[in-house]
């Protein structure tokens, strides 16, 4: 049975969460509860060396052997006595953990069909890969809340490939959702070093305890990713807090930082809080932008992967893009193709980048000289459900990156031929400056209305415009917030929850 087989199977359980009147949302957050419980007794099963065992009474055999009534009564309190556990990972895991579950027998359902399951296979593939895998088939499935930005897997591969991390370095995501970034960076480091086969023990601890820094806003996304890290072999911290305030600010400089932040604009408007954050925002990704940059080590290396307005607004987005390539070499740029992530019309690029010049990692001023801009969404097909992104398609970029993770391999700008039809070209630092430092550089011809093959389906399309139209209104709500027009805000908010049939909370101050 493949790994794709079994995370079926666990998601085919939700069938039983449904029928108990849980919300479609909390899906994945109820099954991972207990499938922990069982990936537990697995990893001790197959490897004594698995530091993070449950307490007796409270592991898989002891639920198990329960039915009835008792049953759910055992679970309750063993979720509520795991959040108290004294190894500080379990209960972080298990912190204001709470099931959802009323019905007894539906507890039993899942216990048996989880063990059912093919768990000599799932072993065998790694246990991590297969609670990775649910949580990728999770925001496949949903598309709502975090899913519909969730990074798909191979983008991250190929990001990790161009950065290429190394043993020793420090690595963090300011936004780490499930911890997709940090356990493909771990995975590339261990496929250099044949599995750390060589290492002595106190390089094995850095890696396994002191390698990963993440930082996690949301309580349960951030349970999430403790699960991931710890099922990978990973102990690094995955904090709890907003890397735009106070937690991100007492963070140290690291070698790289991999992200990709959440789109929008800061609730309420207000933007970050931090001291050090020069350009004040409400605009997150420009916030995120200035978190990275600034918590580089000189000479260390970020990608980072931000919405199409991060390249062209203006005001505060001028200031933070000169800031940027005044103090990094911003070596290249990535347009990423229309519907890798699950909300249609949300437009991304990665951005590389590394502190310092080519030549100085302590240069602070004119650090990016050229650009180069590898355009991977003009002429291509919009991505999606029924069309997912492969390897294969971000292979033609990561060649012509080259295999140096700073951007300094010898490139070509007409990879193909000579008539500018090159996906793959270099703009001077003098260049960007007269376009007012936009970054938002086109050169293509866009033959999708002469091609049908080209045009994207009527519904994604016209999810595109509608995502379009959204990231415009929040933009306007900033800059009126900014204006002091509160209630003006609030009528045109009531207006639009009118207009669209939707609830309209009475408050009419920030949140």
């Amino acid at each position: 049975m493949t790994n794709s087989d079994i995370v079926q199977k666990l998601w085919n359980l939700c069938d039983v969460l449904r029928d108990d009147g849980i919300n479609y949302s909390d899906y994945v957050t109820e099954l991972v509860l207990l499938l922990f419980v069982k990936m537990e007794y697995e990893q001790v099963q197959n490897n004594d060396d698995f530091a993070h065992k449950l307490p007796e009474g409270m592991r898989w055999p002891d639920l198990a052997s329960k039915s009835g009534p008792s049953l759910l009564t055992h679970y309750q309190k063993m979720l509520k006595t795991l959040s108290v556990h004294p190894d500080k990972s379990i209960a972080a895991i298990y912190s204001d953990a709470q099931t959802r579950l009323k019905e007894h027998h539906h507890l039993e359902q899942l216990i048996k069909g989880l063990d059912r399951l093919d768990w000599f296979s799932a072993r065998a593939d790694g246990l991590g890969d297969l609670y990775e895998g649910l949580l990728e088939k999770n925001a496949n499935e949903t598309k709502s809340g975090a899913g519909q930005y969730f990074t798909p897997r191979p983008l991250i591969d190929s990001i990790i490939r161009c950065i290429k991390p190394k043993l020793g370095e420090t690595i963090q995501d300011p936004a780490a959702g499930t911890a997709g970034f940090l356990i493909a960076a771990d995975t590339f480091i261990k496929s250099t070093t044949n599995n750390f086969q060589n290492l002595d023990a106190e390089d094995i601890n850095f890696q396994r305890n002191h390698a990963y820094i993440g930082i996690e806003l949301v309580p349960g996304t951030r349970r999430l990713a403790l699960m991931n890290t710890l099922l990978h072999g990973i102990d690094g911290t995955v904090h709890l807090g907003n890397a735009l305030g106070a937690e991100g600010e007492r963070q140290s400089k690291v070698d790289i930082i991999l992200s990709n932040p959440p789109f929008g604009t800061a609730k309420g408007g207000g933007g970050t809080t931090r001291g050090d954050i020069q350009y004040k925002t409400s605009n997150k990704q420009l916030a995120f932008l200035q978190h990275i940059y600034q918590g580089l080590k000189p000479g260390g290396r970020a990608a980072i992967i931000v919405p199409d307005n991060v390249l062209f607004e203006s005001g505060v987005g001028v200031d933070v893009r000169r800031d940027l390539m005044e103090k990094c070499n911003l070596h290249t740029i990535l347009r990423l193709p229309t519907g890798i992530f699950y909300a249609q019309g949300v437009k991304t690029n990665v951005l590389f980048l590394q502190k310092g010049s080519t030549t100085n990692p302590l240069q602070t001023i004119g650090c990016t000289e050229n650009t180069w801009v590898y355009d991977m969404r003009t002429n291509m097909p919009s991505f999606g459900k029924r069309t997912q992104l492969g390897i294969q398609h971000l292979l033609p970029f990561e060649r012509a990156y080259g295999l140096d993770p700073n951007g300094n391999s010898i490139r070509s700008e007409c990879l193909d031929d000579n008539d500018g039809s090159s996906r793959f070209r270099s703009f001077t630092r003098e260049q960007i400056r007269e376009r007012n430092d936009s970054l938002d550089i086109i050169w293509l011809k866009d033959a999708g209305w002469a091609d049908s093959n080209l045009l994207s389906s009527p519904e994604i399309l016209a999810g595109e415009v509608m995502g379009e139209l959204t990231q415009a209104l929040l933009e306007i709500e900033a800059l009126m917030k900014s204006l002091g027009a509160t209630e003006e805000i609030f009528l045109q908010k009531q207006l639009l929850a009118e207009l669209m049939e939707l609830s309209m909370p009475m408050d009419t101050g920030d949140e």
